[in-house]
């Protein structure tokens, strides 16, 4: 048995394909709405979610090994200069995690992928960070 995994195991089809995506974003708006912890992400969203839902998805299912939505719509994604509207640090940067971290246990993503998926998402999710963090002053 090779130990490579098939072209076909992205990590898209290990989520369920296009209903699992859209299951997993609809969870992560969600979380952001129902758990105070993540309000603060919450607050650089516009009130109807329905944009950045969509937006999510799009871009997840090309970023898992699936179909390029995003690009085939909007074009090159440019992560970073679309989020330099908004200040991130840290604290956004963890909220973030700790709220998808949460949609993919709600979601029943699996350990193995659910890992790895976090790891990638905090690649992401530090590059994001725009803002300067204040050194804690020493006590």
């Amino acid at each position: 048995m090779s130990s490579k995994a098939p072209a076909d195991d992205t990590p898209y089809r290990l989520l369920g394909g296009d209903a699992g995506v859209r299951r997993l974003v609809d969870r992560f708006y969600d979380l952001m709405d129902e758990v105070p912890e993540y309000h603060g992400i919450r607050k650089l969203h516009p009130q109807d979610l329905a944009g950045s839902r969509e937006k999510l998805y799009l871009f997840l299912s090309g970023w898992l090994g699936g179909p390029p939505l995003y690009v085939e719509k909007y074009g090159h994604p440019m992560l970073r200069a679309r989020h330099l509207p908004y200040a991130i640090g840290v604290t956004e940067r963890d909220a973030w995690l700790a709220c998808m971290l949460q949609a993919m246990e709600d979601t029943s993503v699996a350990e193995p992928l659910r890992d790895a998926l976090l790891k990638a998402f905090f690649g992401t999710a530090d590059w994001m960070r725009n803002r300067e963090e204040s050194p804690t002053p020493p006590t």
